[in-house]
């Protein structure tokens, strides 16, 4: 059988990451104390999401058991953010006795994409899309490269025709810089199902682009977070996405020291979603009415649409906060609409082919009995 490519992500993990629940959290906490010790000036950035909740009750039960200095915690305020989490992020403050400071961006969220264009899919899926629309790449070069019988030197050419711009064309060709075949890795065209004959047959009627998330909380981040020597992100691989492959600052996405010379802790990344309820459960913690009352399983900037749940969610929160869901249809409606679209192409495409396998097979089977 051919063997599915994996990242450094998987084959790098360290023993913790297959741990039970209570063992994990126990190595995570001595992972934490140990960092903190070494970093002391640190900084954790706090969403008010679920993930954040673990996170803030790890750091601050072992800072306080072990008489660690204060952790600075910040929430970046996109604009786009449900009451639900603005109010929860007040009360564990309170709860926990630290100081959360909320920040805002000087590009808000409406202004960034007008000038960018808006998520479609996944950061992953919008990046690759956004580079094609720039670029103005003609989606035919997937064809060029697929036929090719060198691979290799077709990528030259493609390299050649088309310089500086080398992520979007291993986007589109489904393959790395040296024309090698990387047709299961999440960063090419191919990881969403159809993508490329959808896209393809109905053209992208808007500007696409995750930037919007750059202006909003990584340029943000950036400016609040370049004082301290340590920054804590509360990162799971178990989100997919960019969080689950491989990044230049490090190999196992748990701590490392970037180029810059700061330190990076990432104490959750090896936590699954299994994990996460056991500690909620043991720890008595309570989310936010985002998912205690609205009945969310994620949350973020509030209706951002590389989630495949976006317009469900935003119904569910749309009988507590009607005006913000208003406004995240106004900011990233387009994509909405477009991904119904794609979702219909590949249901349409499913039913298709298995009506054709079918068919082959009855074929056969009607061959083998006239025989």
């Amino acid at each position: 059988m051919k063997s599915q490519y994996k990242s450094k992500v998987y084959t790098d993990r360290p023993a913790y990451a297959d741990f039970g629940a209570p063992d994990k959290f126990e190595a995570i906490k001595s992972i934490i104390v140990k960092r903190l010790i070494e970093h002391p000036n640190a900084i954790c950035s706090y969403s008010g999401g679920s993930d954040s909740d673990i996170m803030l009750h790890l750091i601050e039960t072992v800072r306080k058991l072990f008489n660690l200095p204060p952790v600075q915690y910040c929430f970046f305020n996109t604009g786009l953010e449900m009451e639900a989490i603005k109010r929860h992020v007040r009360e564990m403050g309170k709860l926990y006795g630290v100081t959360i400071t909320e920040y805002r961006p000087q590009k808000n969220i409406v202004q960034s994409t007008r000038e960018h264009g808006i998520p479609f899919v996944s950061k992953i899926m919008s990046a690759g899309l956004e580079g094609v629309q720039n670029k103005k790449i003609p989606l035919s070069i997937a064809a060029e490269y697929a036929d090719a019988e060198d691979k290799v030197a077709k990528r030259a050419e493609l390299r050649e025709r088309y310089p500086k711009c080398e992520s979007t064309l291993n986007f589109l060709c489904g393959c790395n810089s040296l024309g090698e075949p990387r047709p299961d890795i999440q960063l090419v065209i191919g990881s969403s199902e159809y993508m490329l004959d959808f896209i393809t047959e109905n053209p992208i009627p808007f500007k696409v682009s995750n930037k919007c998330c750059t202006d909003c909380k990584k340029h943000l981040a950036h400016s609040v977070q370049k004082s301290f020597d340590m920054i804590i992100t509360g990162e799971r691989r178990a989100e997919g996405g960019m969080r689950s492959v491989p990044r230049k600052d490090n190999t196992s996405m748990c701590f490392a020291e970037d180029a810059d010379g700061k330190y990076r802790l990432r104490p959750l990344y090896y936590v699954t979603d299994a994990d996460k309820q056991w500690y909620k459960q043991y720890y008595g913690i309570r989310y936010s009415d985002a998912y205690e009352v609205y009945g969310l399983t994620r949350t973020g900037c509030c209706g951002c649409s590389i989630s495949a749940r976006a317009v469900k969610d935003l119904e569910k929160i749309r009988p507590y906060e009607p005006n913000l869901v208003k406004a995240a249809w106004n900011v990233f409606g387009d994509s909405y609409r477009y991904r119904l679209r794609y979702n219909e192409y590949k249901d349409a495409r499913r039913k298709s082919e298995a009506h054709e396998r079918l068919a082959n097979e009855d074929a056969q089977l009607n061959f083998f009995e006239t025989e």
